[in-house]
């Protein structure tokens, strides 16, 4: 274990705790076991749950799972007496998008991807030119408010060639082979668009394909060959008339964010925020496949669930924190941080009265380099010292105390490739300035597939991992002062 040695300014800043164990945080957090753990992630994993993909039926009865728990441990519902932060969010469908290469239509997903913003009632005609690769030496004097086949164009390249007044691009890529392998991964998140907060309505019209070397050969019937051996003498093959039709169907999503307070006593304005994703990626268009999300993130909310259950129970025994909390699983994690963008946006206590958010998603498991080593009692702390010079030094202070865990921060690099710091929800509190330690296993082969399944989880572990959150908010609840604000984040946003 990485132990911190401490000194008499560390020691002042935990408050009046002595460097012992609490009896009392003992007593409570002890309640947080593996077999809870167990028994309420089978349950939320399970296939009834469908994946837990954002709106869907699945997501709805997870969301009736975790409103049924907090009524039952006596939490209060925030929203108007209720555990639903309910908002919409909004999807493109692209599925009535096509090709016709002169005999047939070819389907968005088929032999290309649509990727723009359009919206048309009727198909357009659209005299068409090939112009090769985009260089410095490109004629663009003929292509105004003409179809474009360009050969492997990057964005700024697409950009010039919108800017010169291109009505429509198809994108021939070079790696034809790796191209068409990828179609059919990328046919869903082709046809069904980002989620958003918005319709779209307002959003500038493009109109992008990129296309298999075949259909862009087809419709300017030549055959590929003579098409690529005309890259750099693009005159060579003659304008042709291309007809398509992009058709733009919105769907509205109804979600909600599931909330759960526990009121403070004497600093009960100032509220501490623990959270998790309850999403996942859901299943295959027939059912046939499901994804559990055991570890993503399952576990993190299950561990919301058990730290909740343990602060309930104390509030019952008479014993409430100082501070209030607030428990908040949020939706659309997997969809791009939405729910927890929601909430940043709405909260429903105070940013400014918000003292931190301690984040849990991916609590279950036990990466294959720890596996390796024999070293299962760890977990990676990320972000404890990006806005505040105290939290770390709580957070080491409540393991040495409580759990003995191997606290990992590796994460923290500025360097790291992988910017996990950005990839959860607590970065959506962080962008507010609230101190923020996000709780993270790290990635394993069964990240983001089907094999991630409860029979996988590492219940001991997680419970320690859990038992590290609940000790921690713990203090944060009842120490005299809030932690500061005193650094500044250097690290750009970039996910």
């Amino acid at each position: 274990m990485r132990k911190l040695i401490f000194s008499a300014w560390a020691l002042l800043l935990i408050g009046s705790l002595a460097l012992a164990q609490d009896a009392t945080a003992v007593k409570y957090g002890n309640t947080i076991t593996p077999e809870d753990m167990r028994a309420k992630l089978t349950v939320l994993a399970s296939d009834d749950f469908g994946g837990r993909e954002t709106g869907t039926e699945g997501q709805k009865k997870a969301s009736r799972f975790l409103e049924d728990f907090y009524k039952k441990i006596g939490l209060a519902g925030p929203v108007d007496g209720t555990y639903r932060q309910k908002f919409s969010l909004y999807q493109a469908d692209w599925s009535e998008v096509y090709i016709h290469d002169g005999k047939n239509k070819k389907m968005n997903g088929d032999e290309f991807i649509f990727l723009g913003n359009a919206d048309m009632d009727k198909e357009m005609r659209l005299n068409t030119v090939f112009v090769g690769k985009v260089t410095e030496d490109t004629d663009f004097s003929a292509i105004a408010d003409k179809g474009v086949v360009v050969v492997g164009a990057n964005r700024n390249q697409l950009a010039k060639l919108r800017e010169e007044g291109a009505k429509a691009i198809f994108v021939v890529n070079e790696n034809d082979e790796r191209f068409k392998q990828m179609l059919p991964r990328q046919a869903r998140s082709a046809i069904q668009g980002r989620m958003t907060f918005d319709n779209g309505s307002d959003a500038a019209e493009s109109i992008v394909f990129y296309v298999t070397q075949q259909l862009a050969a087809d419709l300017l019937k030549v055959d590929t060959e003579e098409m690529l051996a005309a890259i750099d003498s693009p005159s060579d093959v003659k304008e042709r008339k291309v007809r398509f039709q992009v058709k733009k169907n919105i769907n509205e999503i109804a979600t909600e964010n599931m909330v759960a307070f526990l009121e403070g006593t004497d600093l009960k304005d100032e509220v501490l925020v623990i959270s998790s994703h309850f999403d996942h990626i859901g299943q295959n268009e027939d059912g046939t496949v499901i994804n559990n999300g055991a570890d993503d993130d399952g576990s993190g909310t299950t561990g919301v669930m058990e730290v909740a259950e343990a602060f309930a129970q104390a509030a019952q025994d008479g014993v409430r924190p100082r501070r209030s909390i607030l428990f908040i699983n949020v939706t659309g994690e997997e969809k791009g941080l939405l729910g927890s963008a929601y909430y940043a946006d709405n909260p429903l206590f105070p940013i400014e009265k918000t003292v931190n958010n301690l984040n849990i998603d991916m609590i279950g498991r036990v990466d294959p380099e720890h596996e390796e080593s024999g070293n299962r009692d760890y977990v990676y702390v990320i972000g404890s010292e990006k806005l505040s010079s105290h939290l770390k030094i709580i957070s080491e202070y409540a393991n040495i105390t409580y759990t003995g865990l191997d606290l990992d921060y590796r994460f923290d690099d500025p360097d790291d490739r992988n910017r996990f710091y950005y990839r959860s929800d607590h970065y959506n509190f962080a962008k507010k300035g609230i101190p923020i330690i996000f709780y993270f296993n790290g990635v394993h082969p069964d990240y983001h597939r089907p094999t991630d399944t409860v029979d996988k989880i590492t219940f001991d572990v997680m419970a320690k991992r859990a038992q590290l959150v609940f000790h921690t908010a713990w203090i944060l609840a009842n120490r005299d002062e809030r932690t500061p604000v005193d650094k500044e984040d250097d690290m750009e946003y970039n996910r």
